[in-house]
């Protein structure tokens, strides 16, 4: 079982910036592929990036250029730094194994990009 604490949320404007981390148990994001999803009031649960193992990143179309995924394998972490943020970001941010939709969720962090 692999445990997840999402934490860096919070209330920012409109071209700030937040850097989430997502604790996970030990090795965990050495050995597996590792994601960032969001989910918004009323909309399904999207993708915003992923890492392989091998450290090749991907990024949905809308945040790719502001964000970045990275891993920090001592500390058995993974980040994600958000850029420019826009009012569209606004969501419940969870991050989890990819391929591994039996995992349990962690509680999220929320980021709220307002005026």
């Amino acid at each position: 079982q692999v445990q997840y604490v999402e934490s860096g949320g919070g209330l920012v404007q409109p071209g700030g910036s937040l850097r989430l981390s997502c604790g996970t148990s030990t090795s965990v994001p050495s050995i597996y592929d590792m994601a960032w999803y969001r989910q918004a009031p009323g909309k399904e649960r999207e993708l915003v990036a992923s890492i392989s193992v091998a450290g090749t990143t991907n990024y949905g179309s809308s945040v790719k250029g502001r964000f970045t995924i990275s891993r920090d394998s001592a500390k058995h972490t993974v980040d994600l730094q958000m850029e420019s943020l826009k009012s569209e970001d606004t969501a419940m941010y969870y991050c989890g194994r990819m391929y591994y939709m039996n995992d349990q969720w962690g509680q999220g962090t929320q980021v709220a990009v307002s005026s």
